[in-house]
């Protein structure tokens, strides 16, 4: 399986919000999605970054607020679609979207998919698609980035299919095998969104990836197992859940330091693949 890191854009924000000890001065957060070329499945997608569809989603009040809080900046060279069509892929051309979670900065570009699966944990979705729409802004969902046939194409994971993981991925015991190929092991990394959802890929040089989405938003966070400032916890579904899932990854950072942990805003590990060299 080949495996591009790339990304749809970036926000700004202050580091010390995203890890304690960070400086006051704002970084780029790039939304980062992976694309993963798979010998039998085709070209798959590991989330999608922002589209456009972001700035008409977050026009009016509230969730302008969203939009105030961390300021995006998109190139149109940047957009799913474009980024694809450099590798000879069509939107359509993607067989299989693995959904993280259902941030707005992480589905942005779910319509554009109109051949996908859309894979994801069900509880992620499960207690957002029914909230009155004052209530999105506070859960940083977006209900117009949902395609209209969503459900049509979903394959949520079945929770009751769970496997056993191998000692290799300790502490992670539990997974679930999202193609049944064993190519693909989806993991849940609670406490950032409910049901957020990582995944294992290995690619074509027996290199393993673990794409731990906003289970940690830097890679240091993981190293040094120093979690975001407290009031991150304002956006959590748990923060103490979170810290747990932190440790665990930790744990694994120490134990597996040749695995490729792969945060989903953090544009050291983004600058540190030729993917993503194109970033400014």
């Amino acid at each position: 399986m080949k495996i591009n890191i790339l990304y749809a854009g970036y926000c700004t924000a202050p580091e010390h919000i995203a890890i304690q000890g960070g400086r006051w001065r704002s970084i780029h957060f790039p939304a980062m999605f992976a694309l993963l070329q798979h010998p039998r499945f085709g070209p798959m997608l590991f989330d999608t970054g922002y589209s456009y569809r972001f700035f008409d989603e977050t026009k009016n009040f509230p969730n302008r607020i969203y939009r105030w809080m961390t300021p995006v900046t998109l190139h149109e060279e940047d957009l799913v679609v474009n980024q694809l069509a450099t590798f000879g892929i069509q939107p359509h051309d993607i067989t299989h979207t693995f959904i993280s979670h259902f941030h707005a900065d992480h589905i942005a570009s779910l319509p554009d998919l109109t051949g996908s699966r859309y894979i994801y944990m069900p509880h992620a979705y499960a207690g957002l698609r029914n909230l009155p729409p004052s209530e999105d802004m506070k859960h940083a969902f977006m209900r117009g980035l949902i395609p209209s046939d969503f459900d049509e194409r979903s394959h949520p994971v079945e929770m009751n299919r769970v496997i056993l993981l191998p000692k290799e991925y300790a502490p992670f015991t539990k997974g679930y095998d999202l193609l049944g190929d064993s190519s693909i092991i989806g993991v849940e990394l609670p406490g950032h969104a409910i049901g957020q959802m990582g995944i294992f890929a290995r690619d074509e040089n027996d290199k393993l990836f673990f794409f731990v989405a906003d289970a940690a938003w830097l890679k240091q966070a993981v190293v040094d197992n120093r979690p975001p400032h407290k009031i991150a916890n304002l956006i959590f579904s748990d923060g103490n859940v979170y810290r747990e899932t932190l440790t665990n990854l930790h744990g694994y950072h120490l134990t597996h330091p040749d695995v490729e942990i792969i945060p989903s805003h953090c544009e050291e590990t983004i600058r540190s693949h030729e993917s993503a060299s194109h970033l400014t």
